[in-house]
């Protein structure tokens, strides 16, 4: 069925008709608010991902030195107890 009035509902609040198979469409991004048409750009933080990402990678370091340590020890444990 052809709906030629059928409303579609953006996220940012905007409403328009237009000709759909579906009475009501809600969007998420339409012509009011995509940066394309009103020139706003949107910037994403990406500096707390960068900062989280170098967190886990310090942390996975600080753990393989400490695997590593250990290892010398128990090998110089067992060197000592075989002399």
């Amino acid at each position: 069925m052809w709906y030629p009035e059928a409303r579609v509902h953006c996220a940012c609040g905007s409403t328009f008709t237009t000709g759909s198979t579906r009475k009501e469409i809600a969007v998420e991004i339409c012509s009011a608010c995509h940066p394309l048409f009103t020139g706003q750009q949107k910037l994403i933080d990406t500096a707390g991902r960068v900062d989280k990402f170098n967190q886990r990678a310090a942390i996975a370091k600080r753990k393989q030195e400490e695997a590593v340590a250990r290892s010398k020890e128990r090998a110089a444990k067992k060197a000592a107890a075989e002399a």
